[in-house]
């Protein structure tokens, strides 16, 4: 990518114009990071709502894991996508990754000794609040391909079903299956686009986008 940028330079006795090409440097395919990060979190997590590992006495171990994958790895593609003006891979990304920060820090107060822990059911109103927003990206989505499309399903699913658990205290489990599936397809996208840039043809497909809006002239 070359973005040329012209400056006019005029000095006392005449007009003398300078001409600078700027070359910017390419910004790499984000999206393969943000997915990775949102697999390995939704895989944490989900192994916590399944019970798939026992006599564990606190889900505090879970917490880096959430920070730098589920977080950070995601602010850092959300970052990348706003460079590269992608709106879509951009705002997912960074809500996402404002989400998993939020989590790992109530999973800190609810799991400190230090830090006097509250009611967790206030953790359901953030969960409907990233529903809302999640059901908009879902829309949004269509536009992008059916794996992304499918991704954002999967967790549609399980942050409905994870805000009764909170709520009514239900079982967590079916929310589990939920996020086990986004960590799958999640996987699966992120392996996608990154043998595909690398091979620079489709060798893993993503599907098409299942909307096409026309564009409107005014």
């Amino acid at each position: 990518m070359v973005v040329k940028k012209t400056e006019i330079i005029t000095d006392q006795k005449g007009g003398e114009t300078t001409e600078i090409s700027v070359k910017a440097l390419p910004v790499a395919e984000p999206a393969a990071l943000g997915l990775i990060g949102l697999a390995v979190a939704a895989l944490i997590l989900a192994s916590a709502d399944l019970q798939l590992v026992t006599n564990v006495p606190s889900k505090s171990l879970m917490i880096p894991w959430i920070l730098f994958f589920g977080a950070t790895a995601q602010l850092i593609a959300g970052g990348m996508e706003f460079k590269r003006s992608n709106i879509f891979g951009a705002t997912v990304f960074s809500v996402y990754a404002l989400t998993m920060y939020s989590i790992a820090l109530t999973l800190f107060i609810n799991n400190s000794s230090v830090v006097l822990a509250g009611t967790i059911a206030h953790y359901a109103y953030g969960l409907i609040g990233i529903l809302i927003f999640s059901l908009i990206a879902t829309i949004a989505s269509l536009m992008t391909n059916k794996v992304f499309f499918a991704i954002l399903i999967a967790v549609d699913l399980a942050v409905v079903l994870l805000i009764p658990h909170y709520l009514y205290d239900l079982s967590a489990v079916p929310a589990g299956v939920f996020l086990l599936l986004t960590s799958g397809l999640s996987f699966y996208g992120a392996a996608a686009i990154l043998l595909n840039v690398m091979a620079g043809k489709s060798i893993l497909p993503l599907g098409n986008p299942l909307w096409n809006p026309k564009k409107i002239r005014l």
